[in-house]
């Protein structure tokens, strides 16, 4: 099987369709496009969702507990616990196993989540550290959101921009070789910046307040994948306005010198909302330090893209271009 998480009917026929939803007390279960479960425990909504940290090595810690956090936040929920399991090859010493752990526990505590447990094992099973997190979370019922809830003439926009994620893990991990494909100190200088831009809960908050229906954090795939997955999660088609995408200097000069799309880059630190035409998404994220940017729309069937000013049809691109760049290289 190829290397990156499964999508589309693959995930459908191997994982989703063995799974029995038989519960009244979970409100959401796993499927398309949804990242989260949500439990109906009387008096709140609990909210649960894990994440493995696979493909970044340094601030791994920091980058599992945001990642796993902004499944929540894509769900409305905030979140107050996370659950750790460490997978580590032999290699590792007790003082790196001890730098990783302590950037977890510091990272929840700034966010007053705390560190409930977990499991840590050394194994010559992995290459290199494998960090998995399950998040959770409360939510009022009221502020719920699933990206099952979007409706066709919805617009999609994204937060900050594309590529954050996987432009940062770049620069930090492939300084050497980005410098050699002539990418300049000063790109990746600002994206090794980009380290406090991961996490979507304050857009989280935002929107979920001011009648926004749907949101999706995009992580693997990028762009077009949380597009897609949102899609498949509320059963429509959509139209991907590429001659629309913002991409910042920096990650643009990165992707150029090394042949990647942006929009199909784990970008972590943005969050896809479908927002409903009568709502101003640009005035309500007006007062805060958020830049929203318009990237598609959702419509009923079918699956388009508008490039230089031709609408034609589109395929989600199979792989992560982080991952099919770490093949490349190693």
């Amino acid at each position: 099987m190829k290397i990156g998480k499964l999508a589309g009917n693959e995930l459908k026929e191997i994982i989703l369709d063995k799974i029995d939803h038989f519960r009244a007390d979970v409100l959401l279960g796993a499927g398309p496009g949804e990242d989260s479960a949500v439990v109906d425990l009387g008096d709140f909504m609990l909210v649960v969702s894990s994440d493995p940290i696979t493909g970044a090595e340094k601030n791994a810690g920091f980058l599992a507990v945001n990642v796993a956090c902004n499944d929540l936040a894509a769900a409305g929920a905030e979140p107050f616990g996370v659950q750790v399991v460490l997978l580590f090859p032999p290699y590792l010493n007790k003082k790196a196993t001890e730098e990783i752990m302590e950037e977890i526990v510091v990272t929840a505590k700034k966010m007053n989540i705390e560190v409930l447990g977990g499991h840590t094992e050394i194994t010559d099973l992995v290459k290199k550290p494998i960090i998995t997190v399950t998040a959770l979370g409360k939510a009022d019922k009221n502020e719920l959101t699933s990206s099952a809830n979007a409706k066709a003439g919805d617009d999609l926009y994204i937060s900050k921009g594309m590529g954050i994620e996987g432009s940062y893990i770049l620069a930090n991990d492939y300084q050497d070789y980005l410098l050699e494909q002539g990418v300049s100190q000063k790109a990746i200088d600002t994206v090794c910046a980009y380290l406090n831009r991961i996490s979507v809960m304050d857009e989280s908050r935002i929107a979920r307040k001011n009648g926004i229906r749907a949101m999706h954090d995009v992580t693997e795939g990028g762009v077009y994948g949380a597009i897609a997955e949102m899609a498949a999660a509320s059963d429509l088609g959509y139209i991907i306005d590429k001659d629309n995408f913002y991409v910042e200097a920096a990650v643009d000069e990165i992707c150029s010198k090394l042949k990647m799309d942006p929009a199909a880059l784990i970008s972590s630190g943005t969050m896809l909302m479908a927002v409903p035409e009568t709502l101003d998404i640009k005035k309500i994220f007006k007062d805060s330090s958020i830049e929203v940017y318009k990237v598609g729309k959702l419509i009923e069937k079918g699956r388009y893209i508008i490039e230089n000013g031709e609408k034609k049809s589109f395929e989600r691109p199979p792989k992560d271009e982080l991952w099919k760049f770490i093949e490349k290289i190693t």
